[in-house]
């Protein structure tokens, strides 16, 4: 058995001028979350699309479930699942009803659709409340709910197209562990998100898409290592000394420093983590420079995003 769920090669979209896929690439392993990552804009919904047969693509071949998707399109339906980046649940039913009626219209049967929803209320953490109407559910509540909507037939490969958009953290951190068991029961995951710590924290492996290419393709920690290692990093108090202190940091880095005027911050990538800690720091201080924070960290999958595709994920930039 083939060991990829999801290979793509060369997949090309257009609407109109427009390229939405020029030649992507990507190889999804089994029985992993794979993370897809890129600016709005940048492809990846028209990726989840084609890949789960609502569109057909203008070039190029993929093979979803061992499946060419285009030779095979009602087979492949039937070994996938898609959660779109809003719940698709009736509010007026409660969990319990909605999940039943799922399984009606997949044609399990009532018997069969009763059972099913009752093991993915459990399975979902969801049994407390499934008699309740889904419009007193809480924002991880219904996104769970959904999830188990996806899974009525136990899909083979799941298409999560930025499934935590909106939720508060709690919201998400349930989104997650909803996750986590559906991958330790089988089931390969694309994962599309702008929010960058959730990929960090699900994907076994990450594709980074641009303008329609995969750019870039490695585990979480692979691609952080592309742009080095420890980072020295010092937030001043006052813009004027933002020279000063990347001049204190040049001499200790093993890079060229970056300035942020806006957010007041100097960093550059560092070897021996501790000793420049210390020197900077020593240094600032004897120079009567104040400062409103400064340490040492790892790079992340922020710092990789944003010299792969030049600016921050929109996530990103709302809450600068």
């Amino acid at each position: 058995m083939d060991d990829y769920a999801v290979r793509a090669e060369g997949l090309e979209k257009r609407y109109g001028d427009k390229r939405a896929l020029d030649g992507f690439d990507l190889v999804v392993r089994r029985g992993t979350v794979h993370g897809l990552l890129g600016p709005n804009g940048a492809g990846k919904t028209t990726a989840v699309r084609i890949l789960s047969t609502l569109i057909r693509p203008d070039g190029g071949q993929a093979m979803v479930a061992g499946l060419d998707i285009a030779r095979r399109p009602h087979e492949v339906r039937a070994r996938i699942g898609l959660t779109g980046q809003y719940a698709a649940v009736d509010e007026v039913l409660t969990g319990r009803q909605n999940l039943e009626m799922f399984g009606r219209l997949f044609h399990l049967g009532g018997r069969r659709a009763r059972r099913r929803a009752t093991e993915l209320l459990e399975r979902f953490d969801l049994a407390a409340a499934a008699d309740k109407g889904v419009g007193e559910y809480s924002g991880g509540m219904r996104r769970r709910l959904d999830l188990a909507a996806s899974m009525i037939l136990a899909p083979d490969v799941l298409f999560l197209d930025e499934p935590t958009t909106g939720l508060d953290p709690r919201g998400r951190g349930e989104v997650w562990d909803a996750v986590r068991a559906l991958v330790a029961d089988g089931t390969t995951v694309l994962l599309t998100t702008q929010y960058l710590e959730e990929a960090d924290r699900l994907a076994s492996r990450v594709t980074v898409i641009d303008q329609g290419r995969a750019i870039a393709d490695d585990t979480p920690d692979g691609l952080k290592k592309t742009i080095g290692g420890d980072l020295i990093e010092v937030i001043v108090t006052e813009v004027a000394d933002l020279p000063a202190v990347a001049a204190v940091i040049e001499r200790v880095s093993d890079g060229e420093p970056e300035t942020d005027e806006v957010e007041r911050r100097v960093h550059a990538p560092v070897v021996d983590r501790i000793a420049a800690l210390t020197e900077v720091a020593r240094t600032v201080q004897d120079a009567g420079i104040a400062v409103e924070d400064i340490g040492v960290r790892r790079p992340s999958l922020d710092d990789v995003f944003l010299q792969l595709t030049g600016h921050r994920t929109t996530v990103e930039e709302a809450l600068r």
